[in-house]
Parts: C-alpha cells; sequence; structure tokens
C-alpha cells in the first residue's frame, strides 16, 4: 500500500489577511448594487489601529469606503484597540483612483482584464468533489466563528486558525493524523479549559469518528497563549490566503488573488469557471480527479491554451475530454460573466472558508457532460 500524508489550513475570518479579504469584497458588491458594471480592483491593509484601503475602481455607484471598513470589522467582533483592533477607534485611510484606460481598451472590447495562468481542481474524496484535508479544515474554521459568535465558547476572540494533516492509502484519505487549532482567546481562560472546550464543541462536532484514532494528535494553541491578535499581532492584506482561499496546496494555482476584484479579471472568474468544468467532470464519472489549466492575453477573448490532467484517472482519453469543454463552455471572459452570472453582489459569500465546495455557489453546480 501507497501511504503518505499531506496537510492543509484554513483560517477564520477575523484571521488579518481575511479581515482585508472582506472588506475589498464588500466594497466590490456594494459597487455591483448600484452598477453590474462596475470595475473594481481593491486592495485592504490593516496593521495596528490603521486600515488603509486603495485600488481602482470604475463605477457609477457611491460609496463609503470608511463605513463599510468599519461595518465589516464590526460584524467580524472585532471591539478592542488593546487586544486586536476596534472598529469605532481605528484610523480608515483611503486612496482609490479609476481604472486605467490602457486596461480598460481591452475590456471593453471583451478581452480579458490581464494576462494569467489559471487552475481548476475537483476530487472524489469528499461529497463537495474537493480535497478531504481543506475540506475538513474549513469546516473546523467555521465551527470555530460560529461557537464564538453563539456564546457557546465565550471567551474567544476573531483571529484563528487550523490546520489537519491527513494520512492517505492509496490516494484515499484514510485518518486524520493532527489536527492544529490556533485561536485567539480572553486572558481570563486556560488553556486546558480551552483545548477541552474547542475538542468537544468544534473537533467533535465537525470530524467524523471513523477518521480519528488513538494515534491522532490535537494541538490547541501549541504556544500556550493568544491573546493579542488581529492587526495589532500581525499585518493583514488582500489576496495573501490564496491556498486558502483554493485546494489548500492540494492542486496548482496560477498565483492571482481573488478578493477586491470584479469578474472582467480571468484570474477570479476563469478560476471559478475551471472548477465548475472540474467538478462536472468528475461528477460525470469522466474521471477521479481532474484538474484543468487555461492561460490568457490581456485584452483577447479566448484563451491560449487548454490543459488536463485526470492523474490517469479518467474513463475516456483526456484529448477527447478537451473536446467536450471546447464545444460546452465559453471560456471568454464575457461567456463566463455570463454563464454563472458574475455580475452579482455575491462575492461576500466567497470571501471566508474558501471559494469552492459550497453548494449554493453558481460554480459548484454540476452539469452533464
Amino acid at each position: 500500500m501507497k501511504k503518505y500524508y499531506f496537510t492543509s489550513e484554513s483560517v477564520t475570518e477575523g484571521h488579518p489577511d481575511k479581515v482585508c479579504d472582506l472588506i475589498s469584497d464588500s466594497i466590490l458588491d456594494e459597487c455591483l448594487k448600484q452598477d453590474k458594471n462596475s470595475r473594481v480592483a481593491i486592495e485592504t491593509f490593516a496593521s495596528k489601529d490603521l486600515i488603509t484601503i486603495a485600488g481602482q475602481l470604475t463605477t457609477n455607484a457611491s460609496i463609503d469606503a470608511e463605513k463599510i471598513a468599519r461595518d465589516v470589522l464590526k460584524e467580524i467582533g472585532y471591539d478592542n484597540e488593546n487586544t486586536d483592533i476596534d472598529y469605532r477607534t481605528c484610523k480608515i485611510e483611503t486612496n482609490i483612483t479609476k481604472q486605467s484606460t490602457d486596461i480598460a481598451m481591452g475590456v471593453d472590447v471583451g478581452g480579458a482584464g490581464d494576462q494569467g495562468i489559471m487552475f481548476g481542481y475537483a476530487s472524489d474524496e469528499t461529497e463537495e468533489l474537493m480535497p478531504f484535508a481543506i475540506a475538513m479544515a474549513h469546516k473546523l474554521a467555521k465551527k470555530l466563528t460560529e461557537a464564538r459568535k453563539n456564546g457557546e465558547i465565550d471567551y474567544l476572540r476573531p483571529d484563528g486558525k487550523t490546520q489537519v494533516t491527513v494520512e492517505y492509502i492509496d490516494d484515499k484519505p484514510a485518518r486524520i493524523d493532527t489536527i492544529l487549532i490556533s485561536n485567539q482567546h480572553l486572558d481570563t481562560v486556560d488553556l486546558d479549559t480551552m483545548k477541552k472546550d474547542i475538542t468537544e464543541k468544534v473537533i467533535n462536532k465537525v470530524i467524523d469518528k471513523k477518521y480519528i484514532d488513538e494515534n491522532t494528535k490535537i494541538y490547541v494553541n501549541p504556544t500556550g497563549r493568544f491573546v493579542i491578535g488581529g492587526p495589532l499581532g500581525d499585518t493583514g492584506l488582500t489576496g495573501r490566503k490564496i491556498i486558502v482561499d483554493t485546494y489548500g496546496g492540494y492542486a496548482k494555482h496560477g498565483g492571482g488573488a481573488f478578493s477586491g476584484k470584479d469578474a472582467s479579471k480571468v484570474d477570479r472568474s476563469a478560476a471559478y469557471m475551471l472548477r465548475h468544468i472540474a467538478k462536472s467532470i468528475v461528477a460525470n464519472g469522466l474521471a477521479k480527479k481532474c484538474e484543468l489549466q487555461v492561460a490568457y492575453a490581456i485584452g483577447i477573448e479566448k484563451p491560449l491554451s487548454i490543459f488536463i490532467n485526470t492523474f490517469s484517472t479518467s474513463t475516456i482519453p483526456e484529448d477527447e475530454i478537451i473536446k467536450i469543454i471546447e464545444g460546452k463552455f465559453d471560456l471568454t471572459p464575457n461567456g463566463i460573466i455570463n454563464y454563472l452570472k458574475l455580475k452579482e453582489p455575491i462575492y461576500t459569500k466567497t470571501t471566508n472558508y474558501g471559494h469552492f465546495g459550497d453548494k449554493d455557489l453558481a460554480w459548484e453546480n454540476v452539469v452533464k457532460l
């Protein structure tokens, strides 16, 4: 039997990078609510007592970026400048301009908003056709936030990370070897209480018992203390959690981040489309695993190339699957936008716990091939 270990991580919505992602996506959604043709490329930076918002907007929408940022911080639960950041008192800086006319020239005629490579992936390891390790890490992170917000574990603060190491045997998840959770907390709780609560109210509620055995290692805040967190403990930046956002390192990544970008940016929209296609390929039984790549040139409509790898699991030749893709799907930027309805204000739904795997997102639907 072939045995190996693979690890993926996730983060909670209070992680500094995710705070920035959510502010950027909230600005994008507000623009799209007022003007569906908005061009948005917004970056956010978070540091001690300061949120900086910069980028390009071409839109008829009238937005208050400062209010959006404060509302996001409040919703997350950041209200203490001594341990993380306070939505009421922190400083908000903005530096927003219009999209370059050089870029607009290519996008206005239906071309891609940038050059680049994008990947999509699906695997039959889980019901949602995602890699097992990242699926479990996301569910743990989401449950941590739920337990904090509903008061079940009332001493937790917003910042947190999860990590899951899976033992594979013959390319199938056999057991979970290690679970690592680090979550910010109030100074009033001791580590033993926190480990007991998180094990009972998070881990045991999320992970199927068949994957945990007497050799599974569980670590909670291994340094022993995590009181200072959020932007006070570590700076945050939009687009710095691209592996958390996608497949947990199990599949390749083109390097482009998602949050804060409208769908004319193919590093977001094409990645969504490729996930949809890869998932449909696996769901239709054409392969057990599927990884797709496309490449675009700025201002040019059609992708320069399409690549597929089914890891020797396909039931028909890969070149035949490529022909199916080319005949079934319009991979031009406008074709993707129209097919997935990407001019709608849906993007704050994608920001946390992965952009893939949520059945309510259009690209998670599967079609018959």
